[in-house]
């Protein structure tokens, strides 16, 4: 029998590294969007142009959003009778022609700076108080954000310094834009861990999320539940027709509240999606008898008995 001597080394091997997922949420990089953390540690200023929106930054920090599916902060000033909307308009108009016309060298403006500069122009005017504008300005940013941070099929393309050319000093207008203060960046940690938390929050009162995309229908149900009245204004323009975002846009409030409404309706089964049609099946039967009918894709049957043994239920 032969024994085999071992020596133990002096000092241990170094531990592999383990990801802490609780540090990372606690930071905000949940892997939203990988480029846009990247752009956050570079400190890059220009516009990610993504499949759902748009995010402008500034030394890496978010100081714009837009999304076609999220109403701007003029909607939002002009809803309940804040701001006139044409007020607005002329204050936009204003802002842009300040920098000069065609000729002058004056860089354009971006989307970001025409709408900061308009608000700018109406606080100074006395139309609208710093902290109404600044309000309306987060709401529609997180807002876009939410939409615009949404899973996509295509990559993003990001445009480094401004939307027009290379970055160059506008010309400053000397009234009425010279008011103190400044929008206030928005960190992408916060912007991601917001993000992420309306997410959950979505998820939690009904897990699916096609309602949010596609028009919805109201659902009759024997005993229909009390509703507050911020839902009963959703409700109203349900018609088959209407997007939850053509909805919020009407009402005048974010985008991301009105989904809430709507999942809720949903989870309520007051409201549900309209179900996908196909033109390119046929007609059962003989050929050329009857009108076209447009098939439906088939409803989850765990859904449909979930709703009516609810129904069986309240309707005891």
């Amino acid at each position: 029998m032969t024994a085999v001597r071992t020596t133990t080394p002096a000092t241990p091997p170094p531990r592999l590294p383990v990801r802490d997922k609780a540090a990372a949420l606690d930071r905000g990089w949940g892997g939203v969007s990988p480029m846009l953390t990247r752009l956050a540690a570079e400190r890059a200023t220009g516009i990610l142009v993504r499949e759902r929106g748009t995010l402008h930054l500034a030394d890496g920090k978010v100081v714009h959003a837009e999304s076609p599916a999220a109403p701007g902060a003029d909607v939002l000033l002009a809803a309940h009778g804040t701001l006139d909307p044409d007020v607005w308009r002329q204050a936009l108009a204003e802002s842009v022609a300040s920098t000069g016309g065609a000729g002058t060298g004056a860089r354009r403006l971006t989307g970001a700076e025409a709408v900061h500069r308009a608000g700018r122009r109406l606080v100074a005017g006395g139309l609208l108080t710093a902290g109404a504008l600044e309000m309306c300005r987060l709401t529609a940013l997180y807002d876009a954000a939410y939409f615009a941070l949404a899973p996509s099929s295509t990559p993003g393309r990001f445009r480094y310094g401004s939307e027009d050319g290379p970055e160059e000093p506008a010309v400053e207008p000397r009234e009425p834009d010279d008011t103190p203060g400044g929008p206030r960046p928005v960190p992408v940690a916060d912007l991601e861990r917001e993000t992420l938390r309306r997410r959950d929050l979505l998820h939690r009162i009904w897990p699916d999320a096609l309602p949010d995309e596609v028009p919805l229908t109201r659902e009759h149900r024997p005993a229909p539940p009390l509703l507050p009245a911020r839902r009963q204004a959703v409700l109203a323009r349900v018609d088959g027709i209407r997007t939850a975002s053509e909805i919020a846009r009407e009402l005048g409030r974010p985008a991301f509240h009105t989904l809430v409404d709507v999942r809720r309706l949903v989870a309520a089964g007051v409201v549900a999606p309209r179900p996908p049609v196909s033109l390119t099946e046929p007609l059962p039967g003989p050929p050329g008898e009857g009108p076209p009918v447009e098939s439906v894709e088939s409803v989850d049957p765990h859904i449909t008995l979930l709703k009516r043994l609810r129904d069986a239920l309240e309707a005891l």
